[in-house]
């Protein structure tokens, strides 16, 4: 008699197939299966609050408040400094001016010296008292140039008006046109430190 292999009884599950595993979860004591990881935590509504960008807490309005009073009194000290500055500033440039002024003034003490020796010869002889005169006068040319005011009374050079004031005008057949012919009042300094352009006339053009 022929011997047919029994057929299994659909009642009773095969543990061996994978599909009959999977329709009845994980066997006893198998770790159940986890999804891929997604690198995330659980999902929550928190906000980040203030002050977590900088790791600390949001400074508060006290904070604000000594904050702007500290810089309003760097601001009102940075005014009396600047102050204070002017005012020596002014101070030391009042003193500069003096000191120039009295130097200046003792330069010419010994030009008023010899004038007044000058004077007290005056019955002299009237040569010398004339050739004293003119030593006065160069002594006082000389204490300009020493501070800085050249002379400048040259007949005979052509006009400049940086340098001279035409007061008149004459005909000179020998001298070129436009030439300095005779000096008036003599010019001190030169440029930016002129004290006065020289007074002269000058040839007449053709």
């Amino acid at each position: 008699m022929p011997i047919h292999p029994e057929k299994p009884d659909p009642a009773v599950p095969d543990h061996t197939d994978p599909a009959s595993q999977d329709a009845e979860g994980p066997l006893p004591g198998a770790s159940p299966r986890s999804g891929p990881p997604t690198g995330r935590g659980p999902a929550t509504d928190e906000q980040p609050g203030p002050g977590a960008a900088d790791g600390g807490p949001a400074p508060s309005e006290d904070e604000y408040t000594a904050e702007l009073k500290e810089l309003e009194d760097r601001w009102r000290r940075a005014l009396a400094d600047l102050d204070n500055l002017r005012k020596r500033h002014a101070r030391e440039l009042e003193r500069e001016r003096q000191t120039e002024r009295s130097r200046t003034a003792a330069a010419f003490l010994p030009v008023l010296d010899n004038l007044e020796l000058a004077l007290t010869h005056a019955g002299a002889d009237p040569g010398a008292i004339v050739e004293g005169v003119h030593a006065v006068r160069d002594q006082a040319v000389n204490v300009l140039e020493l501070l800085g005011y050249p002379r400048h009374a040259e007949t005979g050079v052509a006009f400049d008006p940086a340098r001279h004031e035409v007061i008149g005008v004459v005909q000179d057949p020998g001298t070129s046109p436009g030439t300095v012919v005779d000096v008036l009042r003599p010019g001190y300094g030169d440029g930016e430190r002129q004290l006065r352009p020289a007074a002269v006339t000058v040839a007449k053009r053709e």
